[in-house]
């Protein structure tokens, strides 16, 4: 539809430049501006009035047909239909823009209540939350995170639905409702994940508006931590990205020894993980659980972000809250603002002293 406009252009180019001139080509030229105001915003009708106006000066020019009043009628049609053009065009995107804004405000809103900010403190852990919509107007993506402290110690999700949409934040919902529950009741780490992924299996089709089936995403990469008593981190991957440890300032992915498959996948392979993976996290240690929309990050030469590097840069001296903040803006200037994938990430520093009791406040320290 977008190039319509321009077709119609070049047809009165052809008519009046060719034997065929004996047609009338007024209303064709007309058409231009009124059909870009419906196709190409203000600026596209601009440049076709402009392209209308010019084809029509060269047509008048070529057949000597000035001082007509045919040709002054034409100019008047013309330059009227154009402006109105114009001032509609420019009305409909100022509505769009709107309808946007407010869908995008319901999205948000609709995201917050799902994805809840952490504590600040859980246990033996000061900890920090940060959520990033990607730039694509106001789909709602599907990054999933949270941070619980249970009687097994602190117990952390971050995950990612593929796809996005009303079925992304459906299946987010029902992950993390799953692994709400089981975190204070399943001892075993495994049995939490599988917990979450039973969930999701029972949804795999949910009853949409009208009686329609909203499809559930197909997979979910899901990484579950806990922090116990002990100076160690227990992990359980489901093919998400490895967590980065910050330990004496270098920071050291903790890959699986065994590569697992996201949740929803897992008939394609034999013999799951049985029990989680112990890495040492002692005090001063700084933990990040992140989503692969920030390690996926490009600039405009199509550099991924280097996240590693930017983690130890940082340093452990910004609170975790600073940390995300300071991660944030490093993001926005390699990616010059644009951001393709949403962004989730829990930050956690493992502090001396003893830990709080599950019933216990949390503390801002």
């Amino acid at each position: 539809m977008q190039c319509v406009p321009y077709l119609i252009a070049l047809a009165v180019l052809v008519i009046e430049f060719t034997p065929a001139h004996f047609i009338y080509t007024g209303p064709f030229l007309t058409a231009v501006p009124a059909l870009a105001a419906v196709t190409l915003g203000p600026k596209g009708t601009t440049v076709a009035a402009v392209l209308a106006l010019a084809i029509s000066v060269a047509t008048a020019t070529y057949n000597g047909a000035w001082g007509t009043l045919q040709v002054y009628s034409n100019f008047l049609a013309l330059i009227l239909v154009s402006v109105a053009g114009f001032i509609t065009s420019r009305a409909m995107q100022e509505r769009r823009q709107e309808e946007l804004e407010r869908v995008r405000r319901i999205a948000v809103a609709a995201q917050e209540v799902v994805l809840r900010p952490v504590p600040a403190r859980l246990g033996p852990l000061r900890v920090g939350s940060l959520c990033l919509a990607a730039g694509t107007g106001a789909r709602v993506g599907g990054d999933l995170y949270e941070a619980v402290q249970t009687r097994y110690g602190v117990r952390m999700i971050v995950g990612d639905v593929r796809g996005k949409g009303l079925s992304a934040v459906r299946a987010v919902a029902v992950a993390l409702g799953a692994f709400r529950e089981a975190v204070h009741y399943e001892e075993d780490l495994v049995e939490v994940m599988n917990r979450c992924s039973d969930a999701l299996r029972r949804e795999v089709a949910v009853p949409g508006a009208y009686g329609q089936e909203v499809l559930l995403e197909g997979f979910t990469t899901a990484l579950i931590a806990q922090v116990p008593d002990e100076s160690v981190v227990q992990l359980v991957n489901r093919g998400h990205p490895p967590p980065l440890l910050l330990h004496q300032g270098r920071a050291t992915p903790l890959m699986p020894s065994q590569p697992s498959p996201p949740l929803g996948l897992e008939d394609l392979i034999a013999g799951l993980p049985e029990k989680p993976e112990s890495h040492a996290f002692i005090a001063g240690d700084r933990l990040l659980l992140y989503t692969d929309g920030v390690i996926e990050a490009r600039n405009r030469d199509g550099e991924f972000f280097a996240l590693p590097e930017a983690m130890e840069g940082l340093g452990v001296s910004p609170t975790p809250p600073e940390f995300l903040e300071q991660l944030h803006q490093a993001l926005i200037r390699h990616t010059s603002g644009d951001l393709a994938d949403d962004v989730a990430m829990i930050l956690a520093d493992r502090l001396n002293g003893l830990p709080e009791s599950p019933s216990g406040g949390a503390d801002a320290g």
